[in-house]
């Protein structure tokens, strides 16, 4: 079994990453396995392409196409309840009360909310204390941490603006301090939701749709730049495949087996 974190970065496009100074992400793609062509899933919002990445459905199937929350007319298990329920140890760290339904309320050992007022409230700043102090005392097998402002800042001055990259090279940072906290045994991957355009997103253009994914660990490859199509679909999947639990059947993503040694 591999410990694996799952570091979501709202709204990044892989085009910004060679914009802004961002040693650690940098250090990650450098030495892990990584593709800048992975792709989202329509609609390309927030919580729809959340539930699709935990749940490994898309919004077709799991109902959820906006930022309001819909119950599954046919539930499916999340990679949350997957872990779980295999005996897997499982935190979350986030700022938004919605991602409360990315798994049975019973399914997370370990959970904090810290609920943002404003764009200029540093809410990804308190994620990342609440991360760091919980792994200087435990870990989780499988923990998700979530990054916020990239998007709210994409929204306020558009994407790739100034602001936009300034904010990416500060969540770059808050990452770092994730890392050094980590065991060395842990496994991270890292990608975002969606992209965006202009001051929005939502829409299946390549600028929406085209988001980075990167993996690093024990077990990955290192330098690799992954040739296979991956979407979002298909991080839960890799998870179970780390954590040694089998996949739910319903769930329709693969394995990004490519990126193992």
């Amino acid at each position: 079994m591999n410990p694996t974190v799952y570091i979501s970065i709202d709204g990044v496009r892989p085009d910004a990453i060679p914009l802004a100074n961002t040693p650690n992400l940098d250090h990650l793609i450098a030495t892990g396995a990584s593709t800048m062509k992975a792709q989202s899933s329509m609609p390309t919002i927030t919580l729809p392409c959340h539930t699709t990445t935990f749940f490994s459905v898309p919004a077709t199937r799991h109902g959820v196409i906006s930022n309001d929350w819909r119950p599954m007319a046919r539930p499916v298990e999340s990679i949350f309840d997957v872990a779980y329920k295999n005996g897997r140890k499982t935190a979350a760290f986030h700022c938004w009360g919605m991602f409360q339904n990315l798994s049975h309320p019973d399914n997370i050992s370990m959970q904090t909310i810290r609920h943002y007022v404003d764009y200029g409230a540093d809410v990804d700043r308190w994620v990342k204390n609440d991360a760091v102090r919980y792994f200087e005392n435990e870990t989780a097998d499988f923990t998700f941490i979530y990054f916020l402002m990239t998007d709210n800042i994409g929204h306020k001055f558009g994407w790739l603006s100034p602001e936009y990259l300034a904010e990416l090279e500060r969540v770059d940072g808050y990452i770092g301090e994730v890392i050094e906290a980590l065991p060395d045994s842990m496994t991270i991957i890292i990608h975002a939701d969606h992209g965006g355009h202009e001051r929005t997103h939502g829409t299946d253009m390549p600028e929406d749709m085209t988001v980075p994914w990167i993996i690093n660990g024990p077990s990955v490859k290192e330098g690799y730049t992954i040739e296979t199509t991956v979407t979002i679909l298909d991080t839960a999947p890799t998870v179970a495949h780390l954590l040694g639990v089998p996949p739910s059947p319903d769930w329709e993503g693969t394995a990004v087996l490519e990126a193992f040694k």
